[in-house]
């Protein structure tokens, strides 16, 4: 039978899974791909750390530029993550001609589109499911499952951190804070969780999937990202009131000629199915002609989820090379030379639904001067809420819109926060809502 050697670089909390799968799952993974997947060498710049599995001698090392130049190496696992050495391992494994398996969305989004023209050119397979939703098969279903459609639209929440903090606001009541800490304490977020609570590692994922989804160069640095630090008990309170729950979304729409890309705290129904995932979950709703609403959920962090992944990759590129398939499916879904250059919509330019929230005085005729500077900018209210206890004289004034292009809304919350009547900065929140007219 033949054996197929594979080099991992980085064993952290998911190479040290990736590992464990490879080791202990040897008999059924030689069962269901026909050959036998050897974990070779690990390199990391620390081997001395116990992580619990026991590594044949000499398959430890601290020299991962001589694991990528291995001839006897097949495949090269990156799980050390980051945009520095990460990228220069890659692209040198790349160039010694090893196949790529990589968790390292960050990487992919910010210098996906140099690494896979590279890995193209050179010939080589590189698989990179585990970069984005974790165990959910999103990237195989787009690049496989969905050959026949054309996506108009992924909506989802892809990142557990955020999903996890704004469940523990919604069903405790806890302040934006208290909710961190419990998910620090948890596992679920990170000392620093910068990436996690501001957006940006889902800006990541819906970078990635947008290029899979439409045939476009991955471009980040369009997407519109909005974090969740600003969001308040009151709001989800409001929200709440009007049938409502709030996530951290990823929005891509395929727009004719353009695309929207944007990551921001949402306002969605309850009857949505994404409203109903809750704690470190992800999920995603893919909406395609021929087959409609395709909801994929699953546990998108984490050792285990994440390196089963991984191992799904590395199974798809062993099978390859024991039929001599390498190249089988686009890296990015459609052939290199169908990808294009496709531009993001502004925020400005989107057209949705809106939930404003006011701090107004109490007096009257308040109402009909925040109305009348929205009606003026083309905002029509679609319902309008004033109630609550008095803060320093002001009382939360909440309005939800009927479809508004966000340029306008922006404007009018401009001249509406010029008012002596409004006594703090205007909350603005997105809805995703059809039914909404």
């Amino acid at each position: 039978m033949k054996q197929i050697n594979i080099a991992l670089l980085g064993c952290g909390t998911v190479g040290t899974g990736v590992a464990r799968l490879l080791l202990e799952k040897q008999d059924m993974i030689r069962a269901r791909v026909g050959a036998q997947i050897n974990l070779a060498r690990v390199a990391d710049i620390d081997i001395t750390t116990d992580r619990g599995i026991r590594f044949e001698p000499g398959v430890l090392t601290t020299d991962a530029q001589a694991v990528i130049e291995d001839p006897q190496i097949d495949i090269i696992v990156e799980m050390i993550g980051g945009e520095t050495i990460a990228k220069d391992l890659i692209l040198a494994a790349i160039d010694n001609g090893k196949h790529i398996v990589t968790a390292n969305k960050a990487l992919l989004a910010s210098h996906g589109n140099a690494i896979f023209a590279a890995a193209a050119e050179k010939g080589v397979d590189l698989a990179f499911e585990a970069s984005v939703g974790g165990c959910m098969p999103i990237i195989k279903t787009i690049r496989e499952s969905l050959v026949s459609n054309d996506i108009t639209s992924m909506i989802g929440i892809l990142n557990g951190t955020c999903n996890y903090i704004l469940t523990k606001i919604t069903d405790d009541g806890s302040a934006f804070e208290t909710a961190l800490g419990e998910a620090q304490a948890s596992g679920f977020a990170e000392a620093d969780p910068t990436l996690d609570i501001e957006g940006i590692d889902t800006a990541h994922k819906i970078a990635i999937l947008s290029a899979l989804a439409y045939g476009m160069q991955i471009n980040l640095k369009d997407v519109y990202t909005e974090g969740i630090s600003q969001i308040t008990p009151l709001d989800i309170e409001f929200a709440g009131q009007f049938g409502y729950r709030i996530k951290l979304l990823a929005i891509s729409k395929h727009k004719g000629e353009s695309v929207e890309a944007r990551v921001h705290p949402t306002m969605i129904p309850f009857d949505n199915m994404l409203s109903n995932v809750n704690a470190n979950l992800n999920a995603v709703t893919i909406c395609a002609d021929a087959v409609e609403d395709i909801l994929l959920y699953g546990r998108g962090a984490g050792m285990m989820p994440t390196a089963s992944a991984v191992l799904g990759d590395l199974a798809d590129i062993a099978r390859n090379l024991l039929t001599g398939a390498t190249g089988r499916v686009p890296l990015l879904s459609y052939q290199m030379n169908n990808i294009r250059p496709v531009p993001v919509l502004p925020i400005s330019e989107i057209v949705t639904h809106y939930y404003l929230r006011f701090s107004a005085l109490d007096r009257p005729g308040v109402l009909s001067k925040i109305s009348g500077i929205l009606g003026k900018n083309q905002i029509s209210i679609k319902s309008a809420y004033q109630k609550g206890r008095k803060t320093n004289g002001s009382v939360p004034l909440v309005m939800l819109t009927h479809s508004a292009r966000e340029a306008d809304v922006i404007q009018a919350l401009k001249e509406i926060e010029s008012l002596d009547v409004v006594s703090k900065q205007p909350v603005l929140i997105r809805i995703e809502d059809e039914n909404n007219e």
